[in-house]
């Protein structure tokens, strides 16, 4: 607190410091505990010592001069360059997905994708970490990489993930990425030119949308039934397609077999390629019976991006690209401009995670977690929420809600913020100017499972009070 008084200039140059005696009494701490903090500040230069007299701030730290290298925001400088006419693009400007960053102190946060402390395989984690940081393992992974990944990470990928999908994928068919958001970015950043046309499901993944956007002027929404994305004609005109056919963003349904095998025929005849995000699919109950669109794909058509992060914690950031050969060894060029490799240690500790059985464990006891809320959710909202419909596929973690016509649903989303209950608006995931707002999507992965009544009680009670409906 001292040092930051001092570079706000609340503490001037040459202010005296109370003594050390009174400091400790305000602050209820031992005297040597404050001797000790104002000699670390003396040898930092933030205090002088003068004898007999006591600490006061050095006359090296004046408040910082404002300098159009440390203008704030909203300030204006007549030599600063006008930055809205050098930017090339403004993703600010595009529409996100917007979660509270204090949601933890929410007491009913009905968010996708947050961390569950509870269902963290703290332990098994822990030591998986400290066996990445032992001297032989520091050896393997500390040295530059360049634009390579772990090799142990890509073979216990292929040993225990991809499997369970269905794919077989020699070394030099995967890369490693930060999190299946850099994947889908370096994926658009090689194939994607302005003149690109690719198709994204609608409603579907913003931040997907928006990263192709980034690229190409040419980016069309694809509709959406009760199985997945429909087989329409908009598709003839694609260069790619961008899906979530395991567990649709946000619907959640599943798309059936004969409808994979009809878009692979598609994307043969119209020679598009197919961008497969599989996210969320370690849990499906019949996963057998709906293998991903790249276990499928005899032609090479498919590009599939996974993700460790949506079942161990978002904060991993590890997800990986599976691809053609030649196409991975661009991706590889491509991401060692900008930041050559993933962090190796993470990968590291990732792949002794996987080695050691304990994702397969981790698998097992989210997947009866997420099983039992799921069961709560559907009996809360049958009982709170009547004249709203739902999707809740098998093995999710989020449920995907109509509302009645007329529900403005950010509306009700906010009011229910107020009462601390967190839900997402569901327009953001629509692509027109004017989406429907009687949508909304409530993750359960981060709710504890005796709370989820109750928080859907008092959304519902809100929802009936009616001052959400237009008229």
């Amino acid at each position: 607190m001292i040092v930051a008084a001092i570079e706000q200039g609340r503490l001037p140059a040459g202010a005296r410091m109370p003594s050390s005696r009174e400091l400790a009494t305000i602050l209820s701490v031992a005297r040597n505990t404050v001797v000790l903090a104002y000699q670390q500040l003396v040898d930092e230069g933030f205090l002088e010592s003068r004898e007999r007299s006591g600490y006061f701030v050095g006359a090296a730290f004046q408040p910082q001069a404002r300098t159009p290298g440390n203008l704030s925001r909203g300030d204006s400088h007549a030599g600063s360059p006008a930055w809205d006419g050098r930017f090339t693009m403004t993703p600010s400007t595009r529409r996100n997905i917007v979660k509270p960053k204090e949601w933890l102190r929410y007491q009913y946060p009905f968010l996708y994708g947050q961390f569950d402390p509870s269902l963290f395989p703290t332990n098994d984690w822990r030591e998986c970490a400290r066996g990445a940081l032992s001297v032989l393992e520091i050896h393997n992974w500390a040295r530059d990489l360049v634009d390579g990944d772990d090799p142990e990470l890509i073979d216990q990928l292929r040993l225990h993930v991809l499997p369970r999908r269905g794919i077989w994928a020699s070394p030099d068919e995967i890369i490693v990425t930060i999190g299946a958001q850099q994947a889908l970015y370096l994926l658009a950043q090689l194939l994607l030119g302005k003149n690109t046309t690719i198709g994204v499901e609608d409603p579907g993944y913003p931040d997907a949308r928006n990263i192709f956007s980034t690229m190409s002027d040419r980016v069309i929404g694809l509709p959406v039934d009760e199985d997945g994305l429909q087989m329409s004609s908009a598709l003839n005109g694609c260069d790619y397609v961008y899906l979530t056919p395991g567990h649709q963003c946000p619907t959640t349904v599943t798309m059936p077999l004969e409808r994979r095998s009809e878009l692979l025929s598609l994307a043969r005849e119209n020679d598009f390629v197919i961008i497969e995000d599989d996210y969320e699919t370690e849990f499906l109950p019949d996963a057998r019976e709906t293998p991903s669109l790249k276990s499928l794909d005899v032609d090479g058509r498919v590009l599939y991006v996974g993700s460790l992060s949506k079942v161990l914690a978002p904060g991993l950031r590890l997800g990986y690209i599976i691809a053609p050969a030649p196409v991975i060894h661009e991706l590889r060029a491509l991401r060692r401009l900008m930041l050559r490799h993933p962090p190796s240690n993470n990968q590291r500790a990732a792949a002794l995670f996987l080695g050691l059985g304990h994702y397969k464990a981790h698998i097992r006891r989210l997947g009866q977690a997420l099983g039992t809320r799921a069961g709560l959710l559907d009996q809360a909202m049958q009982k709170h929420l009547p004249g709203f419909t739902w999707l809740l596929g098998h093995g999710v973690s989020s449920c995907w809600l109509r509302g009645p016509e007329g529900l403005d649903g950010n509306a009700l989303a906010a009011a229910a913020e107020q009462r601390g209950v967190l839900v997402e608006p569901g327009d953001i995931f629509f692509m027109n100017e004017n989406p429907p707002r009687n949508y909304l999507r409530l993750g359960f992965s981060s709710i504890p499972a005796e709370r989820i009544e109750q928080g859907i009680s008092v959304l519902g009670a809100l929802a009936r009070e009616g001052s959400f409906l237009k008229t």
